[in-house]
């Protein structure tokens, strides 16, 4: 039997193993677009800025290698430029030599891939994208001319931070252009507010609610009017499936816009198969398709698909969609649906906020985390979780990502027994206290309210009760708030009205939580703010973003 693939990296080359793995006998041919195969492209960036110095580290395997170990025909520089389903054949062109040779199949295996998405406006071919090794060398190329550049970097996900980042470490001045209102829009604005000030703080300047509109010698124009000056102009402003081939072919093209695939990624002709960034995924939270452009899902699914042509009998899990990005010592995690993802597919939903020590706050070189869990109000079932900090954003994000895969709830977060020293974690770890402050949110021991409801609330004639110190109170507050330190408000209880709703708030939310039940307990309508003023303090602030640059 006689498998064609068609790409290579993570989800081809995955497929290309495992069935090797599985069958000797099998005749497998990889045809590969570019001049490698097999290469790091989470490493691109790094390479870019001097952090990886050695480029062929990011090669990890050769044709040659490939054919020695696992006896694959890789052949790179040949371009699929067509299929044709009914005689089971493919078309390839050569990229060097233009020649054009066809090719059988008995299963074929599409992994094409995403692409950079491109922009329809005048001078757009000046901009460098990022997608494999021979454009990391362009940018890389184009950067070190000489020293001190002024780099445009359009697009504030991922790969633009990462870009931004190893550009500035490599002395470069970085502007980054976000049509959007906030960077990052995989997470929550309030979540990512303070890896926005991160960012400015060293050295990235960041425009808001902007975008290119022409790309010419003076530099960049944007939708303002303004022109900002460009040495060099990167562009990651998204990517989307690279399935021409499979529209070409007359393969079903899913509602979120990639390859349709079944359980065991097989596309609408059952001798085809898709995998990686160009195949839909099916969304574990709300059982609909995705696109979710992760490597680990590629690989995970290049592996299912060898094992679906070799006899196994298994199936794809939905997918989670868990990533992190890192940035000048910080890190942001996300993992699940987000709130506004929930919202706008109107699944029903609790949210907490909590801001715990990264380890135990005695042991030196603890760092405040931000961490927001998301789940169902009635079940509990973890929907989601976003954590920001400088340490530990990463374990306890993996640790939610796998309670979600498991199908745990937030009351379960509880009861994990989790490592503890004082120099990793804390005896009641994050993890635990988001179990506890969403178990009494969900039973209802401690109503919140969200940091985007305060003003409404306030409209309808809630007043504000500041529990922190005086200190804490002047060097910021919400405004028009009443103070009243926990520890005195039992005694100072007739100063606070009976009649009306009641926000308490703290820090963080603990001792707003505290202060609630002491509250309700004398017949307040008290309610907690969730997270406290650190999380009011990063949403307004987010809010309040325009698209004044910042420094």
């Amino acid at each position: 039997m006689k498998t064609i693939i068609v790409g290579g990296v993570a989800g081809g080359m995955s497929a290309a193993t495992r069935l090797r793995r599985l069958d000797e006998s099998a005749e497998i041919v990889v045809y590969e677009q570019g001049p490698y195969v097999s290469f790091a492209n989470c490493g691109l960036p790094y390479f870019i800025g001097g952090v990886i110095t050695d480029r062929s580290q990011l090669l990890l395997q050769t044709p040659a290698s490939l054919g020695k170990r696992f006896n694959l025909d890789v052949r790179v520089n040949s371009r699929v430029v067509s299929i044709d389903p009914a005689a089971k054949t493919v078309t390839v062109r050569n990229t060097e030599t233009g020649e054009e040779t066809l090719d059988t199949y008995d299963s074929l295996v599409l992994s094409p891939g995403a692409k950079p998405r491109q922009l329809d406006i005048p001078g757009f071919d000046r901009a460098l994208t990022l997608r494999n090794v021979p454009d990391a060398d362009a940018i890389a190329d184009a950067v070190n001319v000489r020293d001190n550049q002024n780099v445009v970097i359009l697009g504030a996900g991922f790969i633009g931070i990462e870009v931004a980042e190893n550009l500035v470490h490599a002395g470069h001045a970085v502007t980054i252009v976000q049509s959007q209102g906030q960077i990052l829009p995989q997470f929550d604005p309030e979540m990512v507010e303070v890896f926005h000030k991160h960012l400015s703080n060293h050295g990235v300047t960041i425009i808001l609610g902007s975008h290119a509109t022409a790309i010419t010698d003076a530099g960049v124009k944007l939708s303002t009017g303004d022109t900002i000056p460009a040495d060099v102009v990167v562009s990651s402003v998204g990517v989307v499936p690279d399935h021409i081939l499979a529209v070409e072919a007359g393969l079903r093209i899913g509602d979120a816009g990639g390859i349709w695939v079944d359980e065991h990624q097989r596309t609408s002709d059952p001798d085809i198969y898709a995998v990686g960034d160009a195949a839909e995924k099916t969304s574990i939270a709300t059982g609909d398709p995705s696109m979710i452009w992760l490597a680990n899902l590629a690989n995970r699914h290049g592996r299912l698909v060898a094992d679906v042509i070799a006899g196994e009998s298994v199936t794809a899990r939905p997918s989670i969609g868990t990533g992190i990005i890192g940035a000048f010592g910080m890190a942001a995690a996300v993992t699940g649906v987000t709130e506004a993802q929930a919202k706008r597919a109107k699944l029903a939903h609790s949210v907490i906020h909590l801001h715990p020590g990264s380890h135990a706050g005695y042991y030196p070189g603890s760092e405040t985390l931000a961490i927001k869990v998301v789940f169902h109000p009635t079940s509990g079932r973890l929907l989601g979780a976003q954590a920001v900090g400088k340490d530990g954003a990463d374990k306890r994000v993996d640790v939610i990502a796998t309670a979600i895969y498991a199908g745990l709830t937030i009351d379960d977060l509880m009861n994990l027994e989790l490592a503890y020293a004082p120099q990793f974690g804390s005896a009641k770890d994050a993890i635990n206290q988001a179990g506890y402050v969403g178990n009494n949110v969900r039973d209802g021991r401690t109503p919140t309210v969200q940091w985007h409801e305060v003003d409404e609330r306030r409209e309808q004639g809630a007043i504000i009760l500041d529990v922190r110190t005086d200190a804490e109170n002047a060097a910021g507050s919400i405004p028009d708030a009443l103070l009243i330190p926990v520890d005195e408000l039992r005694s100072r209880m007739d100063e606070i009205p009976t009649d009306r709703e009641v926000i308490v708030h703290c820090k963080v939310g603990q001792r707003g939580h505290t202060a609630t039940q002491i509250l309700r307990a004398h017949g307040i309508n008290a309610l907690n703010l969730d997270g406290g003023y650190l999380t009011w303090n990063s949403g307004t602030d987010a809010r309040s973003r325009t698209t004044t640059p910042t420094h």
